[in-house]
């Protein structure tokens, strides 16, 4: 998958949903839940076990549930490589991790490297991030993303950590390209259950908290609203 469509994506949704769990039952039914509740893009982490499976049925199904699958917590070459070979469309990792974005850029998959200083957010930006990860946000808050904005007025930030549908749209208006949505649309004990229509209804809430910011309702919104 090309950076653009990437982009393209998380420009449409302004979101991605970050999965940490220690079971995903059905990962392509996952999937098809988020997207029905507006987010088109999913992040599952190597803090799940068995995730390089996890990615590979989710990736094959790609053309029922319509989500971009991307691999999390990616801290080496190794794990980029195998997340690759995988199937995953994108990589995130946590820091700066050369290797993995060397991995990422020569594969041709995009890469959004976690940073948290100026100093750091330039680096990211040399290695070839394609959005910048800003962790820990719940730490910084929406305004320091303002601040960030200064000095890199063109480049696409992503915070993660802390966001939910009470901030989730003040990053958005602070400058953020596009958010991280955790535990409170995924929550791990949720997933593990496999309760795809509760995860459904999380998504839609998340994602309809995101006005003006977002691109239209889903339908499990305007039914949340009759």
């Amino acid at each position: 998958m090309s950076v653009e469509t990437f982009l393209r994506q998380l420009e449409k949704d302004r979101s991605v949903a970050v999965v940490r769990a220690a079971k995903i039952p059905d990962a392509p039914a996952l999937c098809h839940a988020l997207v029905q509740g507006g987010i088109g893009s999913v992040e599952l982490t190597f803090t799940t076990p068995g995730v390089l499976k996890l990615i590979r049925k989710a990736r094959d199904a790609e053309a029922e549930h319509g989500a971009l699958v991307g691999a999390g917590t990616v801290l080496d070459a190794e794990q980029a490589r195998a997340a690759i070979d995988a199937g995953a469309r994108f990589l995130v990792t946590p820091g700066l991790r050369a290797e993995v974005a060397e991995v990422a850029l020569a594969a041709g998959v995009p890469i959004s490297l976690g940073a948290m200083t100026p100093s750091e957010v330039a680096q990211a930006v040399d290695l070839g991030s394609s959005v910048v990860k800003i962790f820990p946000a719940r730490s910084l808050g929406p305004a320091y993303l303002k601040d960030l904005s200064g000095p890199f007025p063109e480049l696409k930030l992503f915070p993660s950590g802390g966001i939910d549908a009470s901030n989730a749209a003040e990053y958005l208006a602070a400058g953020a390209f596009a958010v991280a949505c955790g535990t409170s649309v995924v929550p791990p004990e949720v997933v593990a259950a496999g309760d795809w229509s509760a995860i459904e209804t999380l998504a839609a809430a998340f994602t309809a908290s995101l006005s003006p910011f977002g691109q239209g309702q889903t339908d499990k919104q305007r039914e949340m609203e009759r």
